[in-house]
């Protein structure tokens, strides 16, 4: 019933209804991506911390809220042969939902203890088609590219132009980006060699995935 709650109370007034979206969301167990201590708020309007509440804000180790995870995944269109990159596995609960809709998902976690607490993560839910990968994703990962699909699982300042030129042509990246308390969720998609088009989704704040670079500050 939380489950349900959650769809129709959260997701589905933010526009999100692309039945493969919706589907997933309802099959794909939350709870179970939750660390036990905040599992009785799986489902609720907001980001859980993965780690402590201080490191969590300090380093960007949260679960984004269900409205905002489900938007960012409708927005990427995937199609069931994409094959799609992560930064910031977290939880594993993205990439899980990611391999429910392309063919391939790798994910890049920077911590070594969340990386560890993914893998199992997905181990348990029976997911097969992703790889954790331990390692800084703020130059994404050449090794694979060109992506179809790249979801960046926090916030940044700007997307890095490095990370834009590993989607393939027709391919879309996800992110949020901006500085607190103005932040905006994107879409990038790569429209040829040698043009992208950006657009702005929605407002949202999200916690900074870490080493991604940030424009330099004027000061007297």
């Amino acid at each position: 019933q939380a489950r349900f709650n959650m769809i129709e109370q959260q997701i589905r007034p933010w526009e999100v209804l692309d039945p493969a979206v919706i589907s997933v969301l309802g099959s794909l167990r939350r709870e179970d991506f939750v660390p036990s201590a905040h599992r009785s708020l799986a489902f609720a309007d907001l980001q859980i911390p993965l780690l402590d509440a201080h490191s969590s804000v300090e380093l960007g180790t949260c679960m984004l809220e269900p409205k905002v995870e489900a938007k960012l995944l409708q927005e990427l269109q995937l199609q069931s042969d994409d094959r799609v990159l992560e930064i910031g596995t977290g939880s594993g609960f993205m990439a899980a939902l990611l391999s429910r809709m392309a063919a391939q998902v790798v994910s890049m976690e920077i911590h070594p203890v969340l990386c560890e607490t993914a893998r199992v993560n997905l181990q348990r839910a029976g997911v097969e088609s992703v790889q954790v990968v331990q390692g800084d994703g703020a130059l994404g990962r050449a090794e694979g590219a060109a992506w179809n699909a790249i979801l960046l699982s926090g916030s940044v300042e700007q997307v890095p132009q490095a990370l834009l030129s590993q989607l393939a042509v027709g391919g879309r990246l996800a992110a949020i980006e901006g500085q607190w308390p103005v932040m905006q969720a994107c879409v990038h998609t790569r429209v040829s060699d040698s043009a992208w088009r950006r657009e702005v989704i929605f407002e949202t704040v999200a916690p900074r995935l870490l080493h991604f670079p940030q424009a330099a500050r004027f000061k007297f």
